[in-house]
């Protein structure tokens, strides 16, 4: 009965429950991303480059058993049963994972202004004099040299 016990107070902590949320809101933002990406950026810079749909952008490793090449899309070629290598799904991956980045970076940037505390000031330096015999540092106030022990005015 202990587990449990101990369980429930493990799983109703703050820190697990705003994991939680954290997990959440990040599936969200991702999946906001990924259709950022595919739906809004990725076309025009496809458009620019010449007509090149990046999500259908792969190479035939091998040809499909069911049907031979060419294949339409990354679909049609799955469908196939061909081996593929998907190099726009790579590239609108890199580009989503870029823009989640930038965002958290942004984010923790702004959170740690937030708690960043108000600068300390330095302790105040004693005043010191320098010892006419061996050259080291000694307070003002001193009458003897701490390492020479020499009499000072």
């Amino acid at each position: 009965m202990s587990i449990l016990k101990e369980f429930k107070e493990f799983a109703v902590k703050g820190n697990v429950i705003d994991l939680a949320v954290g997990v959440v809101i990040g599936g969200a933002f991702g999946s906001i991303v990924k259709s950022l990406v595919d739906d809004v950026i990725m076309p025009p810079i496809g458009l620019l480059v010449g007509n090149v749909d990046f999500a259908n952008l792969f190479f035939v490793l091998k040809e499909g058993a069911k049907q031979a090449g060419p294949y339409a899309s990354v679909a049609a070629a799955k469908q196939a049963g061909a081996v593929t290598m998907n190099i726009g799904l790579f590239i609108n991956s890199l580009v989503s994972f870029t823009i989640v980045a930038f965002a958290i970076f942004m984010l923790v940037k702004a959170i740690n202004k937030l708690k960043r505390e108000a600068p300390v000031e330095a302790a105040p330096v004693a005043a010191t004099k320098e010892c006419r015999y061996c050259l080291s540092s000694v307070p003002e106030k001193a009458s003897r040299c701490p390492c020479c022990t020499s009499q000072l005015d």
